[in-house]
């Protein structure tokens, strides 16, 4: 269930997904939350760094784990303006965190309900808490305005 504090930071998550599509990548953003602070801001690095794995989601889990010092990010919320892949949902489930955020559903690529549900598969041994749909339409909005796909690649 999403609550205020999920709308504050999936802002803070535009803000990164604004950058993205500033540099003519793919306007995705994400933040990641530990201890009621910011320790971790990216955006989709796709075409800037030529590297299909510079995805928000991960470039930030990276970041975040520099900071905590530890490969374990337990107690962390990670906010991403898009439905992760399955590429990156790996990465969050592999990183520990406790909680996933996103706002726009990828029915194309999305891997936490939209395609496949992988942090809803009970073989994995790696469960968290998935809230969907947060400032959706402003997620859409941006997506919207990339030139890299246009709409019907992620809705």
């Amino acid at each position: 269930m999403a609550n205020k504090a999920d709308e504050t930071y999936m802002r803070e998550a535009l803000k990164e997904a604004e950058r993205a599509l500033n540099s003519k990548d793919t306007p995705v953003g994400a933040v990641i939350v530990h201890g009621g602070k910011i320790i971790a801001r990216a955006h989709h690095q796709v075409r800037l760094l030529k590297d299909p794995t510079a995805h928000a989601t991960i470039i930030a889990i990276t970041q975040a784990a520099s900071t905590l010092q530890s490969d374990n990010l337990d107690g962390a919320c990670i906010y991403v303006t898009k439905e992760p892949s399955a590429m990156s949902i790996g990465a969050v489930l592999l990183s520990g965190a406790s909680r996933l955020v996103y706002g726009a559903e990828d029915r194309k690529a999305g891997a936490c309900g939209s395609v496949v549900d992988l942090p809803g598969n009970e073989r994995l041994n790696r469960k968290m808490v998935v809230v969907r749909d947060v400032l959706a339409a402003d997620c859409y909005t941006l997506l919207r305005k990339s030139s890299s796909g246009g709409p019907a690649a992620f809705i």
